[in-house]
């Protein structure tokens, strides 16, 4: 045992500090004992339910109630029979008595029979001999509802309860003073954030890892094999791994918070699995470019590795609900594809896809706790980080969109993803990306809003950039790299624009090259350019991109520049500014009944152009393009101004009066 500890102290010695202080006895003696009795509790909940000798003929598990209930099936559709046929003969048309009174006794007969059936079934006097119990379906049900149990409290348990002990810790460690000691040891930061890791939810992982025994048997139990249980565990540590990444992080950054830090973090992650869950519920089609914040959730890999879950049939009786919803979604889970690649047609596939998912935003989130964890005033990301970053989600967003749906095909006729012959349907790819394209703004808005917010510096950090800048370049050789067009797009310190007006450029990139080649797209002349080409146009569609990108800019300009006030809580008025900015003004235009497409001029001078974009000419944009262009270009000149005097030293600024009298 000491060898061990040993190897795990020369290995991650953090780790070996974190368990030190976590792994004794009483500790965890205390998580076992409470896993073994939680695994006792659900297993003796579902014992007490299993079928005895007074066990009623009319419930589930007895075989002989099925009989009864398939002849009271019979006899209710005779009754039905019977019914037509005494409405039949005693209309004015048909009327036989003879046969009337007939039907009337047969149904009489009909009824008394399906009232001793219901007293059968209904009475707690009859009960079903033993031998004809479903002993084997009752324990299926049974174990799927232990496995179920067991499945989602491990997710909640190592998600929720795992994150909120990573930020506790974090955020005591900041407020005792320790952290600052952890920062300098020589330690590196992944070997450092990696033992916490481990470390701090050590216990969570012992009550866990106690029940995977009982978990692992009860689901061979029901005939998965353990690569599906692996591959569950698997999946279920990539999961971890991000949530305790993002929780690191957001410990890390969230210095505003002290003392609520481990309940927000802990609520966020809670928030996040029940919206996700609500937004994409069973069954919602997958062929667009949200997909991959849906599978952040464990919940379609569980459906995925686990088909019918839940759901049972035994003995011709089932959950159809359950088992109708749960097939639906494994359905939509089959059909997913990136870049029409079909890694949703096989378990592996799916898997994989998912993995990269998870390891996409852990990949990232690790990029902000490198850069974070030594330097704490040191933004989460960089200028050059955040091209990557944008980029690489550009990829994703588009990957997800290029799906082959069935509401993408003309005719729209039920698309058969597992045999295309004999389908006379086309593909028509323009549809598919029109409904997507408002998704993919969505997305790269809160991302380009989150981006603005962390590489925008503040006063004192521009000031620097802006003395000392100079001293630093005139050392350089050549023109871009004496630029103050490189300072802007790769120093971390200058000012965001450069660097946020290059990021938005990467966002439109695809959409513009869609648009430009949407018309050679549409080989089959369908309707699905209708709005865009034939009746927007593509000129005006692309003059709508450019007064995107113009308010864009002239928010991040304003921000950056409410960043330089010298007055407390920039950030705050800076985000109010922005806020007020961006919405009061549709507001207003909508409160007041101007409608859009009465007076599209109104909208197209107001902060969200788009909305009059329709019903205006192209010379009207052109002018409100040009005037946006020209108030940008006077906030940036106010703003560079701005920065250049904010760099300007007391003794330089001395020296110029000076020369000047």
């Amino acid at each position: 045992m000491l060898n061990i500890l040993d190897k795990i102290g020369d290995w991650n010695p953090q780790l070996m500090r974190e368990l030190k202080g976590r792994v004794k006895l009483f500790p965890v003696l205390i998580t076992t004992g409470i896993s073994f009795l939680l695994q006792g509790i659900l297993f003796l909940l579902q014992i007490t339910s299993l079928p005895g000798e007074k066990y009623s003929v009319g419930d589930k598990y007895c075989k002989l109630g099925e009989g009864y209930r398939n002849e009271r099936r019979l006899l209710e559709n005779a009754a039905t029979t019977i019914q037509n046929e005494i409405y039949k003969y005693s209309s004015k048309i048909n009327y036989d008595a003879e046969k009337l009174n007939l039907a009337k006794e047969q149904l009489k007969i009909n009824k008394l029979g399906q009232d001793k059936i219901n007293n059968i079934l209904s009475s707690n006097n009859v009960f079903c001999p033993q031998s004809q119990i479903d002993y084997t379906g009752w324990w299926t049900e049974h174990n799927k509802y232990m496995f179920l149990a067991l499945t989602g409290t491990f997710v909640f348990v190592l998600l929720i309860a795992g994150t909120y002990l990573l930020i506790n810790n974090l955020t005591q460690e900041e407020r005792k003073g320790t952290l600052n000691f952890i920062r300098l040891s020589p330690q590196s930061e992944s070997s450092i954030l990696l033992g916490k890791m481990l470390g701090i939810p050590i216990l969570i992982y012992i009550l866990v890892g106690t029940a995977i025994p009982f978990h692992a048997f009860v689901g061979l139990s029901l005939g998965f094999n353990l690569i599906q249980i692996s591959l569950f565990y698997l999946m279920l540590g990539a999961c971890c791994f991000f949530f305790y990444s993002g929780a690191l992080l957001f410990a890390l950054v969230s210095q505003f918070y002290r003392g609520l830090q481990p309940w927000l973090g802990s609520g966020a992650v809670m928030f996040f699995l029940y919206i996700i869950s609500a937004t994409f519920g069973t069954g919602f089609p997958l062929n667009h470019a949200a997909v991959w914040i849906k599978i952040l959730v464990p919940w379609d890999s569980i459906i995925y590795l686990f088909p019918n879950l839940s759901s049972f049939n035994s003995v011709n009786y089932s959950y159809s609900g359950l088992m109708d919803s749960s097939n639906s979604m494994l359905t939509e889970l089959q059909k997913l594809q990136f870049f029409f690649i079909p890694v949703g047609s096989t378990l592996f596939g799916f898997i994989a896809i998912s993995l990269a998912n998870f390891g996409f935003w852990s990949y990232w989130i690790w990029q902000g706790l490198l850069r974070r964890f030594r330097n704490p005033n040191a933004t989460v990301i960089s200028k050059v980080q955040s091209y990557w970053l944008v980029a690489s989600f550009q990829v994703i967003l588009w990957g997800f969109t290029l799906q082959h749906s069935i509401n993408s095909y003309y005719p729209h006729t039920e698309y058969s993803y597992k045999k295309v012959t004999g389908f006379s349907g086309f593909f028509d790819l323009n549809q598919q990306i029109i409904p997507n394209l408002f998704v993919i703004l969505f997305f790269n808005i809160v991302l380009l809003t989150g981006l603005t917010i962390i590489l925008s510096p503040q006063r004192q950090t521009v000031q620097d950039w802006a003395r000392y800048h100079t001293v630093s370049s005139s050392s350089r050789q050549g023109w871009w790299k004496n630029s103050k067009l490189r300072d802007l797009l790769l120093t971390d310190k200058s000012i965001s624009v450069g660097a946020i007006a290059l990021n938005l450029g990467i966002t439109l990139a695809p959409a513009v090259v869609w648009l430009l080649i949407s018309p050679s797209l549409n080989i089959h002349q369908t309707d699905s350019l209708d709005v865009i080409i034939n009746e927007i146009g593509r000129f005006k569609s692309i003059l709508a991109i450019g007064m995107f990108v113009a308010i864009a800019m002239i928010y991040v300009t304003i921000f950056q520049r409410m960043l330089m006030l010298k007055t407390a809580k920039r950030y705050f008025w800076a985000v109010g500014t922005i806020t007020a900015l961006a919405f009061i003004p549709p507001i207003m235009l909508c409160t007041s009944a101007i409608d859009p497409t009465k007076y599209p001029l109104h909208w197209l001078i107001s902060t969200f152009p788009w909305a009059g974009v329709y019903h205006s000419s192209t010379p009207e944009i052109m002018v409100v393009l040009l005037a946006q262009i020209g108030v940008l270009i006077f906030l940036f000149t106010r703003l560079t101004n701005q920065v250049r005097l904010a760099g300007e030293s007391s003794t330089q600024a001395l020296l110029k009066n000076k020369t000047k009298v």
